[in-house]
């Protein structure tokens, strides 16, 4: 028997980018766009329109570089935003407008300060203005989880009548509970009369640990779309994991009726990317692509693992592309391969000043490292890429670090093109870095993360450094890649603070309006 489509709608780049300290430049949402494109995921919403111009204009790039994914803008059920997500996804191969408006009471009431009738009005003229201008409009109702089952119905069937072809059951807090989510999806597909006519779709939020139990809930009373973020990242405590949704449907096929067109060996490559990006590094026993997520410690484990694998594995790591970093280049490569390794990895190098940049950084870390992944190379590119003018570079570091004395770092820090010399001491080599640093800068912030994430295996791994200021309240993010980590460090410090002089912040538009 032929199963349905379920299909994959990632939200990566618009609520995942909703976790504090997660924001994107317009590059990197393009790279993830191109990654998302060679998994094979159906829909990706790249943004939210209106909410900036950096928005807006990550929106059209992601919009023009994506041709096989359908692309899609987030929208409230208003003109003004349903208009500039049109203009914004107008070059689309693909496009969708994904309009909403809460339907809770206590949304209703203290939020849109709307009667319940007014509030399926403007469903309905927000969706019936969509589809003026694109033929795909999904709707969904914000706080659908703590929304009164009659009136769903009402506004899902007034929306579907209007022209919607996704109906989309937020759980926007977090609240359901498996059981009572699943059953709520079989009520409104059993008594919403035009139900037939539109794909019903979830998007589960993680507050209680539940979002994928929630989404396959959900799967299994008559939802065909879920709408996921790869490592299931997203606001507060994330939304649900493309990958565990992906690897569930597929390991347990015989309980689910559906089947994604998902390649899944580009699974562990994304999460990578999108960590290395976002600086927010997998927890090691995550599931599907955390590093322990197919080791065995276990004795017993390690000898019926051997023995035979199904033992203990349900699922094979290649499938979900563990072992696929493959070695694309090396010291001897030349600049036509490195640009076609680019080309496949969906990174556009620019003019050709930037790719001599590039390549020049790519023949430096080839010197420190025999063998160059495509994890290094995304890390070289956002490395390298920068939007800002570099008000301070890096000159020269010193780190002298011994048993019974205070490590000291030795930095020549070229602030507008003048080198100064500083000298600091600290609790370890790192610290004594940035002591050094702000010796010179003076920025006044607060360190508030320091991550380091190792990009591939290996002793000459480069390592990538997150680190979080907070200047007043004003959040920033730098990232640094080095094979040596005090470098990493001082770079991604430093990355923060050229962002911060130029008053350039990966800011979170949509902070507020979340589905």
């Amino acid at each position: 028997m032929s199963k349905d489509k379920l299909i994959i709608f990632d939200t990566t780049m618009r609520d995942g980018e909703q976790s504090p300290g997660a924001s994107m430049t317009l590059e990197e949402k393009v790279r993830i766009g191109k990654a998302l494109e060679r998994m094979r995921v159906d829909v990706i919403e790249a943004g939210f329109a209106i909410a900036s111009q950096g928005d807006f204009a990550a929106v059209k790039a992601v919009a023009e570089a994506v041709k096989d994914s359908r692309i899609c803008s987030l929208a409230r059920a208003r003109a003004e935003d349903i208009d500039r997500a049109a203009e914004a996804l107008k070059n689309a191969n693909a496009a969708r407008i994904h309009t909403f408006i809460a339907t809770s009471p206590i949304h209703m009431k203290y939020k849109l300060r709307l009667e319940p009738e007014a509030v399926i009005e403007s469903a309905v003229r927000a969706v019936k203005y969509a589809r003026n201008l694109v033929e795909d409009v999904e709707f969904s109702c914000e706080d659908a989880g703590r929304s009164e089952i009659d009136f769903l119905c009402r506004i899902i069937e007034a929306a579907i009548n209007a022209g919607a072809r996704t109906i989309n059951i937020p759980d926007t807090v977090g609240y359901a509970i498996p059981g009572q989510f699943g059953e709520t999806i079989k009520t409104l597909l059993t008594r919403i009369p035009n139900a037939d006519k539109a794909v019903f779709s979830v998007h589960c939020h993680n507050d209680l640990g539940l979002a994928v139990a929630n989404s396959l809930s959900a799967v299994l009373n008559g939802a065909r779309q879920v709408e996921c973020t790869i490592n299931g990242l997203g606001e507060r405590a994330g939304n649900a994991a493309l990958e565990e949704i992906v690897m569930a449907v597929r390991t347990r096929h015989d309980l689910f009726p559906v089947e994604t067109t998902i390649r899944s060996q580009e699974i562990v490559p994304t999460s990578r990317l999108v960590s290395s990006i976002t600086g927010f590094p997998v927890q090691p026993n995550k599931a599907i692509v955390g590093a322990n997520a197919f080791a065995h410690e276990s004795g017993i484990h390690q000898d019926g693992v051997l023995k035979h694998r199904e033992t203990y594995e349900i699922m094979r790591a290649e499938d979900v592309g563990w072992n696929a970093n493959r070695m694309v280049l090396g010291k001897h490569s030349g600049r036509a391969a490195f640009r076609a390794r680019l080309e496949q990895l969906g990174i556009a190098a620019g003019s050709d000043n930037s790719l001599n940049q590039l390549f020049m950084r790519f023949k430096e870390l080839a010197d420190k490292k025999h063998e160059i992944f495509d994890e290094d190379i995304h890390a070289l590119v956002s490395d390298t890429q920068t939007e800002v003018e570099e008000t301070y570079k890096l000159g020269s570091l010193e780190v002298t670090s011994k048993s019974g004395t205070k490590p000291e770092a030795k930095l020549t820090i070229v602030v507008n093109g003048d080198s100064k010399p500083v000298t600091a001491v600290g609790s370890g080599p790192v610290d004594a870095t940035f002591r050094a640093i702000e010796a010179i800068a003076h920025s006044g912030t607060t360190l508030e993360l320091y991550s380091v994430n190792a990009i591939t295996s290996g002793t000459d791994s480069q390592g990538e450094v997150t680190v979080r200021l907070n200047q007043a309240g004003r959040i920033i993010n730098g990232h640094g890649a080095d094979t040596d980590i005090v470098i990493a460090s001082a770079k991604a410090y430093l990355n923060a603070l050229n962002l911060m002089v130029s008053n350039v912040e990966r800011a979170h538009p949509q902070e507020g309006e979340d589905i």
